[in-house]
């Protein structure tokens, strides 16, 4: 029944309407074997735990990146600032040479890469993963966390990047 209501709705047409929901972009980054990779994605999830600490992100199944990223000790996700838009689109491409090339960045001794000038950091291990059709639902266990309250985050709406509007002053949520 699943197949069907995709075919009937069109991967096209389903990509589009979730475009129309802004999110955060995250970027999941460790050293491997020594050298850096690193993740992006829109679908990392906080607040899936508190006791215990867990964030999910869900990665295609076919992410040649993911094979790898998932047998770190640790992997630092990084919430993207809103100055790091072309950092983004860097760190996403296809040439795995030159995804950190330039990028400020600093590993912590497990290995975990840290984008430096992020809204927020997690330092997580995987926890657990499930399949979920064509990505999978992995649970992070979150070690460490810093949040630079200073630094606005990076959204991905409308295929595009853009930023929060602040709110007037007073008319914060309750």
């Amino acid at each position: 029944m699943t197949v069907a209501l995709v075919s009937a709705i069109g991967q096209q047409r389903l990509r589009e309407a979730f475009s129309h929901f802004p999110s955060g972009v995250a970027a999941l980054a460790a050293e491997i074997d020594r050298e850096p990779q690193v993740l992006v994605a829109s679908s990392f999830t906080v607040g899936v735990s508190l006791d215990p600490p867990l964030a999910a992100v869900f990665v295609q199944k076919s992410s040649s990146t993911w094979s790898l990223l998932s047998r770190a000790e640790r992997i630092g996700v990084s919430i993207l600032g809103a100055d790091h838009a072309e950092t983004c689109r860097q760190l996403a491409g296809r040439d795995r040479s030159e995804r950190f090339s330039g990028v400020e960045r600093v590993a912590s001794p497990t290995g975990a890469i840290r984008i430096l000038g992020s809204a927020a950091y997690f330092e997580c291990s995987v926890h657990d993963v499930h399949a979920t059709g064509d990505h999978d639902a992995v649970l992070l266990f979150i070690h460490d966390l810093h949040v630079a309250r200073e630094t606005a985050p990076l959204v991905f709406h409308g295929s595009r990047f853009t930023q929060l509007a602040m709110e007037p002053a007073g008319m914060t949520a309750q």
